[in-house]
């Protein structure tokens, strides 16, 4: 039995762009403006202390009109390969998690794994992974793959 907080989401998607592009579109929060979010809704606020320590919030609007704001602070960063993060909601405090953002160069591009740890329950699942889903959609917008 798992305990409470143990729950995993893993989503790997190929994007036609190079680990370095990727990681630019992760990071700086000029680019994080263009494109953050499950759907088509704008991101409003991009932060970014990109160093281990360093803290981030991102606020978005989903097209339903929801206001988001993930939080969190940067745990290890490996520039074109890895990020990890504690992920956060000021709202549900108890539910801080760790997503980590590997980046492996492939022929056709980047290989994007997510996985999302310590989430609290099969809810909190269901919603990231859609979540998650809609965020790869919208990189994958962003970086100009129309498939």
């Amino acid at each position: 039995m798992k305990s409470p907080g143990s729950e995993v989401l893993t989503i790997v998607r190929t994007l036609k762009a190079s680990p370095a592009r990727v990681y630019r579109a992760l990071t700086r929060p000029e680019q994080i403006l263009e494109w953050w979010g499950p759907d088509a809704g704008p991101a409003i606020r991009a932060e970014t202390d990109l160093r281990p320590g360093g803290r981030y919030s991102i606020v978005f609007r989903t097209l339903d009109g929801a206001e988001h704001n993930p939080t969190g602070t940067y745990l290890e960063i490996v520039p074109e390969q890895k990020l990890v993060f504690t992920w956060e909601w000021r709202d549900h405090p108890e539910w801080e998690s760790q997503v980590t953002f590997l980046l492996r160069a492939v022929e056709t591009g980047t290989e994007l794994t997510v996985i999302h740890e310590r989430l609290p329950n099969a809810e909190a699942i269901r919603s990231h992974e859609s979540g998650w889903t809609g965020f790869a959609r919208e990189l994958q917008h962003y970086l100009g793959d129309r498939t």
